[in-house]
């Protein structure tokens, strides 16, 4: 058996070959390309003839490089760059630190801890195109609410009438349609019944679709209304700058926005699971980040840890915190957020399990951090024993465990 170390650049990665008794056998570097990539299997080749004698630490999980090492049948570890970086503090504490001396530390981390770490998982096709478009789509909407914050925070500086006609909801089409047209306060105090057509002209609809409760002819004319009713600053505004530099952020948001609407078509098209569009949204990207690789994680405390709802314990002496895992993937521990959040509505034992938290004296952040931690637990034992979610099996009233 051969471990081998790769230290993963941009442009190049170093690699190092090492035995079962921490001989280094070689080393290397090779260019990122397919050529570099037919050296790195050359290297490997000449001290190993099977695959399944062959462990392969790297930084990454991702990339051409482990694309083609997992299709190689290796065994292969994507190590931490945190937790490689203490394992060269134990090689030397002189602090000395190189690309082949980190390839080196990693063939020996996956020769001597492999145990401690989880290997790549093997994914489907399927999966990886699910968690391409959910990452998008989650990126699309995130993109968005930055710019809507934005623009939001400037209103409130140069244009409160229009912060006050469209309340929070800036991200709605209409509210883009009319701020496209009349960016700053003097133009909006234009604005007319005639408007809604031009404004919805401005960003390629045929007309606008006014928000519940609004009347699509007064909709743009309440801006005019609150304008020439609001005070007149004094001094020389700012206006026309801003209006230029919200202009701007309206066409991104505009941009975002048709890219959310792409992206959830698509998904849809691909899914025809008879479920609401939110619980499509959320099952895409749980899924999209687990993987449907059954063999990734050894229990459920390893999936929740990889969620990041599992707290961490800081036990010293007398001394002993328990904090939140804040080290963690943010996209995973955003869905899986909505996801407890949103079962507050639909699942009673989950609403029964929140309620009990918070009479523990929770927070509404922590009891809903502890049911999404409750959540994973549950969908790694569906998993696990093939079955389907059953609510009086994974939240049993009082009165069934009393029995």
């Amino acid at each position: 058996m051969i471990f081998v170390g790769v230290d993963w650049a941009e442009d190049h990665h170093d690699v190092c070959v090492m035995d079962l008794e921490g001989t280094v056998l070689g080393k290397r570097r090779v260019p990122d390309s397919i050529s570099g990539v037919g050296d790195l299997h050359e290297i490997v080749s000449a001290h190993a003839q099977d695959a399944e004698n062959v462990v392969v630490g790297i930084k990454i999980d991702r990339g051409l490089v482990v694309t083609a090492l997992v299709a190689a049948d290796y065994e292969v570890f994507a190590i931490n760059p945190m937790a490689s970086s203490r394992y060269r503090d134990r090689d030397a504490v002189s602090g000395a630190k190189s690309d082949a001396r980190d390839a080196k530390v990693l063939a020996d981390l996956v020769r001597t801890d492999r145990h401690n770490h989880r290997p790549v998982a093997g994914d489907s096709s399927l999966v990886d195109e699910v968690k391409i478009l959910a990452r998008a789509h989650q990126s699309a909407i995130w993109g968005r609410q930055r710019q809507v914050k934005a623009i939001r925070s400037a209103l409130r500086e140069y244009y409160p009438a229009a912060l006050a006609a469209f309340g929070t909801d800036l991200s709605h089409s209409d509210a883009i349609a009319v701020l496209a047209v009349a960016p700053t306060p003097e133009l909006g105090g234009q604005l007319s019944r005639s408007s809604p057509r031009r404004c919805a002209k401005a960003v390629g609809r045929a007309t606008l679709n006014a928000a519940p409760g609004r009347s699509k002819q007064r909709f743009a004319p309440s801006i005019s209304r609150r304008r020439r009713s609001s005070p007149r600053p004094t001094g020389r505004p700012p206006a026309p700058r801003f209006g230029s530099s919200r202009a701007s952020r309206l066409r991104s948001v505009h941009s975002k926005r048709r890219s959310r609407s792409i992206l959830s078509n698509t998904r849809t098209r691909r899914s025809s699971a008879p479920w609401q569009d939110w619980e499509r949204i959320l099952g895409d990207r749980v899924l999209g980040e687990f993987g449907d690789d059954r063999t990734r994680f050894a229990g459920p405390k390893c999936r929740k840890n990889y969620a990041g709802t599992s707290p961490i314990t800081k036990s010293s002496g007398r001394s002993h915190v328990v904090l939140a895992r804040f080290a963690r993937n943010r996209r995973l521990a955003d869905a899986l957020n909505q996801w407890a959040f949103g079962s507050l509505k639909s699942s009673p034992g989950a609403r029964r399990y929140y309620h009990k938290l918070r009479a523990r004296g929770k927070t509404h952040r922590q009891a809903v951090r502890q049911l999404a931690n409750r959540w994973v637990g549950i969908l790694h034992t569906c998993l696990q024993q093939d079955e389907l979610y059953d609510e009086q099996t994974a939240w049993p009233s009082e009165k069934s465990v009393a029995a």
